[in-house]
């Protein structure tokens, strides 16, 4: 019988990758088999952020695509934020440290909907300089 391979899911904006970004999904890969990067949607950072991303959903969709640590990187849905994690079956999920929108409901969630997945907070590698709204003035 085949081993069970461990399947990690994060979730992120990915606006202009820097080395917090890529501690951060390094982390996560270490945590399982293969790694799923979730890249939120431009409507979706609005409704979050409050503003557009400066890359559109596409361009940071081939940048996470392009890093080594990413097995597979996809879209998230416009619809239910939920499906995507439906469709993928992680065993686990990882958030970053400063992931609060979405995930706050997401152990309810994934309970309501059958999905029987561990969920992790990865630390931070030095927020005060690697932060995504900091890099951006």
């Amino acid at each position: 019988m085949e081993n069970h391979k461990k399947k990690v899911l994060v979730f992120g904006t990915f606006d202009r990758i820097h080395p917090g970004h890529r501690y951060f999904l390094a982390k996560a890969a270490s945590c399982g088999d293969s790694l799923t990067v979730v890249v939120a949607r431009d409507i979706t950072v609005k409704e979050v952020k409050g503003a557009f991303p400066g890359h559109n959903e596409q361009k940071r969709l081939e940048a996470v695509s392009s890093l080594p640590e990413v097995d597979k990187a996809v879209l998230g849905n416009l619809k239910d934020k939920y499906k995507v994690i439906e469709a993928e079956q992680p065993d686990i999920i990882c958030l970053g440290y400063d992931q609060k929108v979405f995930a706050d409901n997401l152990a309810q969630e994934l309970e309501k909907r059958g999905i029987d997945a561990e969920i992790y907070r990865i630390g931070a590698l030095e927020p005060e300089r690697y932060k995504s709204s900091r890099l951006r003035s």
